[in-house]
């Protein structure tokens, strides 16, 4: 089953990073703690042996992840000149009075903490194609519909 994945330039970029990190340093480090372990004798009751292959075996699951990701996205490009919301946008909306402003990424970037909402998500989703002034509505996570009213967007 292959998954499409969607990445701005900006989340193409981070990934890259973050695998030559993963790839370089991380490796290196838990290689050397796993030498370090063994050198404390029998390895069947050695915690510190046992946590540093742990660790080994998440961050290589996270390597083929992340390559898994690159290999198959689609990077889409921000569209300089668009006056709609689009995959990259920057959007400032009115939610009930309130003033919010989210990152529109696809899935694989996305981070609710740091305002980048998937453009799978129902937010996400409304909101794409739309232009400033548009009322929005979509579900919320706890099954209310959320209004929004796009009071900017930026490239």
């Amino acid at each position: 089953m292959t998954t499409d994945y969607v990445l701005t330039e900006e989340g193409k970029q981070k990934l890259e990073e973050e695998l030559h990190y993963l790839e370089t340093q991380k490796r290196a480090e838990i290689g050397e703690r796993i030498k370090v372990a063994r050198e404390f004798g029998d390895i069947s009751e050695n915690s510190e042996y046992d946590d540093a292959k742990n660790e080994q075996g998440l961050m290589e699951a996270r390597i083929a992840e992340i390559t898994r990701i690159l290999g198959d996205a689609t990077v889409v490009a921000n569209s300089k000149r668009s006056t709609k919301v689009n995959i990259g946008s920057v959007v400032t909306l009115d939610m009930g009075g309130q003033e919010r402003v989210f990152s529109i990424v696809g899935a694989a970037e996305a981070d609710v903490r740091d305002g980048k909402i998937s453009n799978e998500s129902p937010v996400g989703a409304a909101l794409l194609g739309h232009k400033k002034g548009d009322v929005v509505s979509a579900m919320g996570p706890t099954g209310k519909e959320i209004s929004m009213t796009i009071l900017k967007i930026e490239q």
